[in-house]
């Protein structure tokens, strides 16, 4: 198989092609022979030092795939060779092969494209996690959502939609048309206009998706009406360029508002601050495998509607990861073994 390594620490040109055997399934698992893989943030910010979860270096990451099945392992029951699925894997995603556990799989719809398929799992259940599981966003609901444009952004757009929310997004200005054609309610420049200056005069926000962190935070809650929630799922802020920056990350961690997310305050504001990293969610294999099923039905019945920014070969992976660095992206970037 396949394989793009992160051997040390730098920008995009240290991404490594390397290719070994395909690996054996064990019990419970299956073997995907990969159409596709998703790139996001964390692979970034895991290439960059700055991912505490990762593993250490050198190491393959990636969270999602597509593919057929092509090995099953002993005890397995619900799946069979040549079956089309999703998966999220534990790191090693950015490889032609994979192996995962049965519990980890969706099947892709027959009428939907195995490659797009890839684009889902992580954007959709992160979305799902924060708007349906922690959120609770019922129509009527105001929604601020950061990176409107980004593979979460839309994603998370298409659920506020079906809920009937009023979403106001920040992106960039070249995004803006695609963004309200979209969807989108309102959206903010936020490369040049302060969004809580924009915002701030208008109606408060039951809910606040934010995975830029820092001051971004702090704004945040301002803006915030009583009973409202801001789900942190992210600090992209940490990384301004392609390579780790010691003085970006102090400027970030000082800026983040940790008088204002206290008990006592958040008591006192009748708000709530919530956080999700659902590569924290091992352990609730079962109960995220049947949220990815959830999302595959929602794929079949048009509510949620993938978007594919670019599909790059394993060869070119430095240009998928230049692609995020630079907020290029309309949707998800996904790599082609």
């Amino acid at each position: 198989m396949r394989q793009i390594w992160i051997p040390k620490i730098g920008d995009p040109s240290v991404l490594d092609v390397r290719e070994t055997e395909d690996p054996t399934p064990g019990d419970e698992e299956v073997r995907i022979q990969v159409a596709a893989s998703g790139v996001n943030f964390a692979d970034l910010m895991a290439r960059m030092g700055l991912y505490p979860d990762a593993p250490p270096l050198p190491a393959v990451v990636g969270y999602e795939v597509s593919g057929v099945i092509d090995a099953v392992g002993p005890g397995v029951t619900d799946w069979a060779e040549g079956d089309r699925v999703v998966a999220l894997t534990r790191f090693g995603g950015n490889s032609s092969a994979v192996i995962c556990h049965q519990a980890q799989l969706a099947k892709v719809p027959d009428d939907k494209d195995l490659v797009e398929a890839a684009s889902i799992p992580v954007t959709g259940l992160t979305s799902w996690m924060m708007l349906e599981i922690m959120g609770r966003v019922r129509e009527g609901d105001r929604v601020l959502v950061h990176s409107a444009g980004g593979g979460v952004g839309l994603m998370a757009l298409d659920l506020l939609k079906w809920r009937g929310a009023y979403a106001v997004g920040t992106a960039s200005k070249g995004k803006h048309a695609f963004l309200l054609e979209r969807g989108y309610d309102q959206v903010v420049d936020y490369r040049n206009e302060d969004f809580h200056e924009v915002l701030k005069d208008q109606d408060g926000f039951d809910l606040i998706l934010d995975p830029v962190g820092g001051e971004s935070w702090g704004k945040g809650l301002d803006l915030l009406r009583a009973g409202g929630r801001i789900i942190c799922f992210g600090m992209s802020a940490n990384a301004t360029g392609n390579k780790r920056s010691m003085f970006q990350l102090m400027r970030t961690m000082s800026s983040v508002p940790w008088l204002k997310v206290n008990p006592i305050s958040l008591m006192n504001t009748n708000n709530g601050v919530m956080g999700v990293n659902m590569g924290h969610m091992w352990h609730e294999r079962d109960r995220v495998g049947s949220w990815t099923r959830k999302l595959m039905e929602l794929w079949s019945e048009g509510v949620i509607r993938p978007v594919v920014h670019a599909t790059v070969p394993f060869d070119n992976a430095p240009e998928a990861h230049r692609i995020l660095h630079d907020r290029e992206n309309f949707g998800k970037v996904l790599l082609i073994p």
